[in-house]
């Protein structure tokens, strides 16, 4: 499945988008806002509003795209990442540019539940190491985009380069319109568009797997995000170069990337619950690390147990929710995920921030490790729980009770 047409074409169009994305967002975009005048509190807004926006419209563009289909929303995904760019030429204050980026961050909110959906409906075998191979292609973006971005500065100005990624972007139109629509989509006769949102939340919410899978994300991207936030101004200050501090978050990316879909393979192997608590257990050891680590070769260590942290964590986590949610509701159910997965990545920083400011980064990582370790024990618990509960269901014991279809679609 991995091969397939369809698997090469939703993956080669959200390498295209999302690189191109990347583009606009490190470092053209803090530069375009600087150059318009934006102060520092209205260019970290305008930086981040764009993950807001995914956070509120990313459950809503799953479900439409349950209930019409996912070809349709994904072209018209890709007619935002590649007309939006075109509207910062036209850009002359702080306050327009924030207003494009809330507009452009629809882009993002359609194609990240509705790509995951699509990949994982593919199959329900392998799932875990499917999402694993995507995600590599789709990080790898985060690495290709702000590379690309920073050579074009050398001899473009911003809205040059931004014209030239709306370009690159209508390039995914490509393998998108060349996409099957695979699922097969669900009749919901008359039942309007508010009746289907109700429904589904009602179904998807009772699916703890889905509140698991979200928050584990969001606690993830609470401790990367704060790391990312503050590393840099903590190993300068013990006398750590600034290129030191880029290779160590280099050394984390390439982590999280490479080991993605060897990570989703184990997931598959050996339990996505098992997999998860491996992934944070990493993550709650590598966190006090950071700050023990006195010079740039010793932070390489807790950066790359993070980065494999990432790897173990993610797609595991998105396989387990894709396989409890219903079928008809697989796309709200991801968007689901990725609201709580981007409320991590929001909150993270201004979290850190306040702790740090009561305490000091030392204490505030170590306190920050011993909260993901405590996580990661209930996490092993649950898990050997579950095992030794389907055991025994095996062996004769007693099914758990479970209400029938019928009895669920009333």
């Amino acid at each position: 499945m991995i091969r397939s047409r369809a698997f090469g074409c939703i993956t080669a169009a959200d390498f295209i988008v999302r690189s191109a994305y990347q583009m606009g967002k490190t470092p053209l975009l803090p530069l375009l806002a600087a150059s318009l005048g934006a102060g520092e509190i209205m260019l970290g807004t305008i930086v981040s509003v764009s993950t807001l926006t995914g956070m509120v419209l990313k459950p809503f563009f799953g479900i439409l795209s349950d209930r019409w289909g996912r070809r349709g929303w994904l072209i018209a995904g890709t007619a935002f990442f590649t007309f939006m760019p075109f509207v910062y030429g036209f850009i002359e204050t702080p306050g327009q540019l924030f207003a494009v980026r809330i507009i452009h961050g629809t882009a993002t909110a359609i194609y990240g539940p509705v790509t995951l959906a699509y990949v994982a409906g593919l199959s329900r075998s392998g799932r875990a190491e499917r999402i694993g191979w995507f995600s590599l292609a789709r990080r790898s973006s985060y690495v290709v985009g702000p590379a690309a971005a920073g050579w074009m500065l050398l001899t473009m100005d911003p809205v040059s380069v931004f014209t030239l990624i709306g370009l690159l972007s209508a390039a995914a139109f490509v393998p998108v319109l060349l996409l099957p629509e695979v699922e097969r989509r669900p009749q919901w006769g008359d039942a309007s568009v508010l009746r289907h949102v109700l429904w589904a939340f009602k179904n998807s919410s009772n699916v703890p797997a889905v509140w698991l899978a979200g928050g584990l994300e969001a606690g993830m991207y609470v401790a990367v995000y704060a790391t990312k936030t503050f590393l840099p101004l903590y190993a300068l200050s013990a006398g750590v170069s600034v290129a030191a501090v880029g290779v160590v978050f280099a050394l984390q990316e390439a982590a999280h990337v490479v080991l993605n879909p060897l990570a989703g393979r184990i997931g598959d192997r050996f339990g996505h619950l098992y997999t998860a608590a491996a992934g944070v257990t990493l993550l709650g050891l590598a966190l006090p690390l950071l700050t023990v680590a006195g010079t740039g070769v010793t932070l390489c260590a807790p950066a790359l147990l993070i980065g494999a942290a990432q790897a173990l964590v993610l797609p595991s986590a998105v396989a387990l929710a894709s396989s409890r949610v219903r079928e008809e509701h697989l796309a709200f159910g991801m968007g689901l995920v990725g609201a709580l997965r981007n409320a991590g990545k929001v909150s993270g920083p201004a979290m850190a921030g306040a702790i740090i400011a009561m305490l000091d980064f030392t204490m505030t990582f170590r306190l920050l490790g011993l909260v993901v370790l405590a996580v990661s024990t209930a996490l092993w618990a649950g898990a050997v729980y579950s095992r030794s509960s389907a055991t025994e269901q095996r062996n004769g014991g007693s099914p758990p009770l479970r209400p029938s279809r019928a009895a669920e679609s009333r």
